[in-house]
Parts: C-alpha cells; sequence; structure tokens
C-alpha cells in the first residue's frame, strides 16, 4: 500500500481554467495532471442559472494529480493563496496503487 502519494481532485468553474493550469504547471513537484469537463450536481442551487437550477447540472473543470504527501502542503497553500473564494471544490485521497498497464 502506498499513501505517501495522494490523488488530488479539484472541480473549478469553467472561467479558471487556464489561471489553474498555469498555477499547476509552475508547481515544481506536480507530475503532470490531467484536466477534463464534467457536469456537477449538487442540491445548493446558490450561484446557478436558471437552466443550471432546470437542469440540475453546472459545468466545471476537473483536474486530478498525483502529489506526494510532503508536497500536499504547499499545493493547498498555493491554491488557496491564488484562488480564494473562487468556488474551487477539491478532495485528496491516499493513492493505493499506480502504474501502467
Amino acid at each position: 500500500m502506498n499513501t505517501t502519494e495522494y490523488l488530488v481532485t479539484l472541480n473549478a468553474p469553467p472561467s479558471l481554467e487556464e489561471s489553474i493550469v498555469d498555477c499547476l504547471l509552475t508547481f515544481e513537484s506536480a507530475h503532470g495532471f490531467s484536466s477534463f469537463s464534467v457536469n456537477a450536481h449538487d442540491h445548493i442551487n446558490a450561484g446557478l442559472s436558471i437552466s443550471e437550477q432546470v437542469t440540475g447540472r453546472q459545468k466545471k473543470i476537473r483536474f486530478q494529480m498525483y502529489i506526494l504527501a510532503t508536497d500536499l502542503p504547499m499545493l493547498l497553500e498555493k491554491l488557496q493563496s491564488s484562488f480564494k473564494d473562487s468556488g474551487i471544490q477539491y478532495w485528496v485521497l491516499p493513492v493505493i496503487a499506480k502504474g501502467y498497464i
């Protein structure tokens, strides 16, 4: 079991996509990352357009990256200082296994 690495996931407003890409590319400890469009579903309607409220989904950009446990606090601090109050949702999970097939 490998608990020295974590998978960090960010769900962000599409308007922040380029800024987040720039931020993650400058983060020295990043082992690369992925980004893709997702539909976020939430019971909280604050900030949703009428269309989003009717369809029950909001477009977001998801970023995922592996990071060493020792670098996690620095990444979260950088994101917090760069994107304070921007509505980015994040979560962190331990990596049990990874590799190439």
